[in-house]
């Protein structure tokens, strides 16, 4: 399908910072917020769930600060790139949008990780939760990536250590090895689409959120997020709650399992021919799963 043209784009101000974001749709039903992956992916990745709009409701995309089309701050060192950093600048862009009275929000990767953040604190506009290939802990994703990895071929498995050990995660030949995993496990398209290759090639012009928040590649996490979990907090989430993974999903089950464990109100759909970007892998089926949940919660 292809992605619809934005009706709207613009930016909000953000503690001296831009946010910018488009939106999809005239206003009609609860709107829908999208939070990309990442951190630092931006929002292109994410640009096929526009068509949601066609349900007669608005879909917001934004990149968050530091990514895409919002202010960069390449000089910002760790304390500054934090969890309630992303948290304030959703909270502000709900508010300057005039919709943090009633919202959905589907967040993706990371963003999933974030929505689950947002929603543990009960915000009283939240009326539906999308959590799409997201950990609810990070210990969970780097027991499963680890898993994930043991079952590469022994020479790329070789390249990755080697690489790691020195400290080379920029070399030609590890990004190679890379790419092998990033065709099993993230998305099984080949070529990636333009949107998606945009977002790699948002990470490559500016890594200081990913970077510094993640590490080198989705299965090397050594970053300020490495200890993070939401685990112990699910139980607050009080809305209904969708979630989605793939078969071939770097998130794998037992990833989200928490999430089923503990959110009161959830269900789960897994995407069969998919890994973490079932939303590209499998989009028009993805479109009617979210958009048949969204008008239950509606």
């Amino acid at each position: 399908m292809a992605i619809p043209e934005p009706n709207h784009t613009g930016t909000v101000d953000f503690n001296g910072c831009s946010t910018w974001y488009r939106i999809t749709g005239e206003p009609g039903r609860t709107p829908l917020v999208v939070l990309h992956g990442g951190p630092g992916a931006g929002h292109n990745y994410t640009l096929s769930i526009a068509n949601i709009a066609q349900q007669d409701r608005q879909v917001v995309h934004y990149d968050q600060l530091g990514t895409g089309l919002s202010t960069h701050l390449p000089d910002k060192g760790a304390d500054f790139w934090t969890v309630q950093l992303f948290l304030d600048e959703l909270d502000n862009l709900l508010k300057a949008l005039g919709i943090a009275d009633g919202y959905h929000l589907l967040g993706q990767s990371w963003g999933g990780m974030l929505a689950a953040e947002h929603a543990v604190r009960r915000p009283t506009g939240l009326r539906g939760l999308v959590i799409a290939n997201s950990p609810a802990s990070m210990e969970l994703w780097l027991k499963a990536a680890a898993g994930l990895r043991a079952e590469l071929p022994p020479e790329v498995q070789h390249t990755l250590l080697a690489h790691e050990a020195a400290g080379t995660t920029d070399d030609p030949a590890y990004r190679a090895a890379e790419q092998v995993f990033n065709e099993r496990h993230v998305c099984r398209l080949t070529p990636n689409p333009p949107e998606v290759q945009a977002t790699w090639d948002n990470i490559a012009a500016d890594p200081t959120v990913y970077h510094t928040m993640n590490g080198p590649n989705e299965f090397h996490v050594v970053g300020t997020l490495k200890d993070w979990s939401v685990v112990d907090r699910l139980h607050l989430i009080d809305v209904p709650t969708l979630l989605v993974s793939g078969r071939y999903d770097e998130a794998t089950p037992e990833t989200l399992r928490p999430f089923a464990d503990h959110i009161p109100d959830v269900r789960w759909h897994m995407f069969e021919h998919s890994s973490h970007m079932p939303h590209v892998e499998e989009e028009e089926l993805y479109l009617r799963v979210v958009g048949s949940f969204l008008d239950s919660t509606d």
